[in-house]
């Protein structure tokens, strides 16, 4: 098992940054790669962003390359995404997910913190 909470979000003006953390709590040396995700009401949750755990491999969806750099500091066992010239486009609520060696799904997640960008 493992826990994950989110923490960082709130409301920020459109062109601000935010960071959000994610710590990892329980069996964190089970984790293959960490991602974060979004959701906005109606809409399916998806993936912002995911980091191998190891070697720091790291893959955005095009939305929002150049702005969100995630990372992790693996002596804290935690994920962050820190997110740069934020557009309204990109209020929803973060969550922060794991996947295991040898998964197909990520399988924990975290409880979702909201990130609100007003224009």
């Amino acid at each position: 098992q493992l826990q994950l909470e989110e923490s960082g979000g709130g409301l920020v003006q459109a062109g601000g940054s935010l960071r959000l953390s994610c710590a990892a709590s329980g069996r964190p040396s089970s984790i293959f790669d960490m991602g974060w995700f979004r959701q906005v009401p109606g809409m399916e949750r998806a993936l912002v962003a995911r980091i191998t755990w190891n070697s720091g491999r790291t893959y955005y969806v095009d939305s929002v390359k150049g702005r969100f750099t995630i990372s992790r500091d693996s002596a804290k066992n935690t994920l962050y995404l820190q997110m740069s010239s934020l557009e309204p486009e990109d209020t929803a609520t973060y969550y922060c997910a794991s996947r295991a060696v040898g998964r197909t799904s990520f399988e924990f997640w975290g409880q979702g913190t909201q990130v609100t960008v007003s224009s």
